[in-house]
């Protein structure tokens, strides 16, 4: 009894953990498409040069639309802005262009773990536009995301958002410029490079419970075949 208690157990710790790993376990431990570096790290691997992006937001009666901008194939970064973020005085519509910095930043103090992004408007916010970029299993989770006016710094941290979809990093600007998440160089963050992981524990944690739930059952398997046979042996004795 004990035995099969702790299999049921390990199975409904299993459901448990599985259910919150979104969008599923079965989905796997690495983003969904390989990460486009503009400087890949050795491990990468074959690369794909990171897209640029461009998108033209209306105006309607003197009001900016709620409307989105990321690179046309990868949307590493993607900043979303609220109707009216922009100062749209005069104007019928507003292009947004995201554009990958061609080098490689790393200012002192910082480590980045994602490309720089250049972000461009025709037309300054009014309201924060939020600000999300992905990020790779192959590197380091960043820890907040960083903002400059030009490539060559300064640099300051922008903040990171309490929660967000795995691989991301989440925050909000009120100036357009030069993007990149990572964390500072000095005290990189805990669980640093993972396996497969992008940042998160999670996965080794659910792969640890397979394992119990396979461990567990086997002595009751064992069990059971045992009986099996031992009974076969009585009926062939009579």
């Amino acid at each position: 009894m004990k035995r099969a208690a702790l299999l049921a157990a390990a199975v409904i710790a299993y459901m448990i953990a599985a259910w919150m790993v979104a969008p599923g376990f079965y989905d796997g431990f690495g983003p969904v498409q390989p990460y486009s570096w503009t400087c890949p790290p050795p491990q990468a691997g074959s690369n794909t040069r990171p897209s640029s992006g461009h998108a033209v937001i209306k105006v309607i009666g003197g009001v900016s639309d709620a409307a989105d901008a990321y690179p046309n194939l990868d949307a590493q970064i993607v900043i979303g802005f609220l109707p009216g973020a922009f100062d749209a005085t005069g104007k019928t519509t507003i292009s947004v262009d995201i554009t990958p910095l061609p080098t490689c930043p790393q200012p002192a103090g910082i480590r980045f773990v994602t490309n720089v992004y250049e972000i461009a408007a025709s037309a300054p916010l009014v309201k924060p536009a939020n600000l999300v970029l992905l990020y790779s299993n192959l590197e380091p989770a960043p820890a907040d995301v960083y903002f400059a006016s030009d490539p060559g710094g300064p640099w300051k941290s922008i903040g990171a958002a309490q929660q967000a979809q795995p691989y991301t990093i989440d925050t909000s600007t009120k100036s357009f410029g030069y993007f990149a998440a990572g964390y500072p160089s000095a005290s990189p963050p805990p669980g640093a490079v993972n396996v497969g992981g992008g940042g998160s524990t999670l996965p080794i944690i659910v792969a640890v419970l397979i394992a119990l739930v396979v461990v567990a059952g086997l002595p009751l398997a064992i069990l059971r075949r045992r009986r099996s046979h031992d009974e076969v042996e009585s009926e062939d004795e009579v």
